[in-house]
């Protein structure tokens, strides 16, 4: 009877999300609630893909905007990515291209690129194929340099 017990208190806890807490979980956190951006970025990554907690992409985007709110690059550009695509808040095309300039003017690539396809698209700016392709430039220099940086790191 009592296999019988522990199989029916899994499937209730599976039914209603509930997801066991790990320490490490845990650890992550008590660091995110006291402003580690990295954390906060951590936190945010795990609820947007469901890694070790209930995937909860408006939690996922709360915890990336503490962090991108620090001025951490990556969490700026999933930022705006959520707001691209209405993931976690409501779709904002004018807030995605805010958080995407952030990251951008930090240097990643992909936020370049986004940005670059808000102007050439016209969404959340007024369309415009010159300040496009300045981006789009951006982001190949961007990647290029990357790129470069990894195949020197091989060589080593």
């Amino acid at each position: 009877m009592k296999p019988l017990v522990a199989a029916v208190a899994v499937l209730v806890s599976l039914a209603v999300g509930a997801q066991a807490q790990t320490p490490e979980i845990d650890a992550v956190r008590a660091r995110a609630e006291q402003g580690d951006a990295e954390a906060q970025f951590d936190l945010g990554f795990r609820y947007n893909t469901g890694r070790g907690v209930r995937q909860d992409t408006a939690e996922a985007a709360r915890w990336y905007r503490l962090a991108a709110e620090q001025g951490l690059a990556g969490a700026q550009f999933n930022v705006g990515l959520m707001y691209d695509n209405g993931r976690g808040v409501p779709q904002d095309d004018a807030e995605a291209v805010r958080w995407y300039r952030l990251a951008a003017d930090q240097g990643v690539a992909s936020a370049q690129f986004n940005l670059g396809n808000m102007y050439f698209n016209g969404l959340g700016v007024p369309q415009d194929d010159a300040e496009a392709v300045r981006w789009y430039r951006l982001a190949v220099d961007a990647a290029n340099s990357a790129s470069s940086r990894i195949t020197r790191s091989r060589r080593r």
